[in-house]
């Protein structure tokens, strides 16, 4: 399979030692690259992190036309081979993660290692996504932000209004588009072909991608992959138990991604 097509670079920050291993972070529908501020202390310590930002997201431009999960993955591309980066880990959340597994499976080359983290090869029936880009198109995201902690978290979680803030702030179009792209996505037959070392990490509590028919399928369907479910944790689970998804990356990277590092990135 071919490289995904040009795109423009999306918005992006890096942080940590320069010449250092690079680990791409993907933000979920309706959140920023702040999205990984809780792991971004440990990752930043080794590792050179570049995070960015989706389309109309955390003040990114929206986009100027259809948006599909392979030209997300395209934009990731853009970005690399701006910074002249040409091999790095990658770990997404969400549509940050069905992003990671086009680009592992667009670009196998560039992805050394890869997360995917409360993510599916298929988020259920195109028809509510699309349904969902209607209403804000329409409305605006503020009846998607009224009840997306309820989405993201379980019960119990009691700091949501941070993360809630990015949906607010984010433009309905970019928000829209990424809906349509999560409409047209499906992997589910093609898992096969992802080369890279995979981790899977599933909250329990996830109610968009519960473990079972979402984070499963990946495991099962992605050679060697590994799946480790997070107890007490909903849909942002990096957010919700940050000390237990934290370990999880940083073991993975260190073991597949670290280890076998040769200065791809310069």
């Amino acid at each position: 399979m071919t490289a995904p097509q040009h795109r423009p670079a999306p918005r992006h920050r890096l942080d940590g030692p320069e010449g250092a291993p690079v680990v791409v972070l993907g933000p979920s529908l309706g959140t920023s690259m702040d999205l990984w501020l809780p792991q971004l202390p440990a990752l930043a310590r080794d590792w050179r992190v570049l995070r960015y930002d989706l389309p109309g997201h955390g003040g990114a431009p929206a986009p100027d036309g259809p948006a599909t999960v392979e030209g997300l993955a395209a934009g990731v591309i853009t970005l690399l081979d701006d910074l002249g980066i040409e091999r790095a880990a990658y770990a997404g959340v969400s549509l940050g993660g069905a992003i990671g597994a086009a680009l592992a499976l667009g670009a196998p080359d560039r992805v050394a290692s890869l997360v995917l983290a409360c993510t599916s090869p298929r988020f259920g029936d195109p028809g509510p996504w699309r349904e969902r880009a209607v209403l804000v198109r329409r409305e605006g995201v503020g009846p998607v932000a009224d009840s997306a902690a309820g989405r993201w978290f379980t019960p119990a979680f009691d700091n949501a209004e941070p993360y809630v803030a990015m949906l607010r702030a984010t433009d309905p179009e970019g928000y829209a588009a990424c809906c349509d792209a999560l409409a047209g996505y499906d992997v589910t037959g093609r898992l096969g072909g992802i080369r890279a070392p995979t981790l899977v990490i599933a909250g329990a509590q996830d109610v968009p991608t519960p473990p079972r028919g979402h984070a499963d399928l990946l495991a099962e369907g992605i050679p060697d992959a590994r799946l480790t479910v997070v107890e007490g944790a909903g849909h942002l689970a990096n957010v919700e138990r940050p000390a237990e998804v934290t370990r999880e990356i940083t073991a993975h990277l260190d073991r597949t991604w670290k280890r076998t590092w040769k200065g791809h990135a310069r």
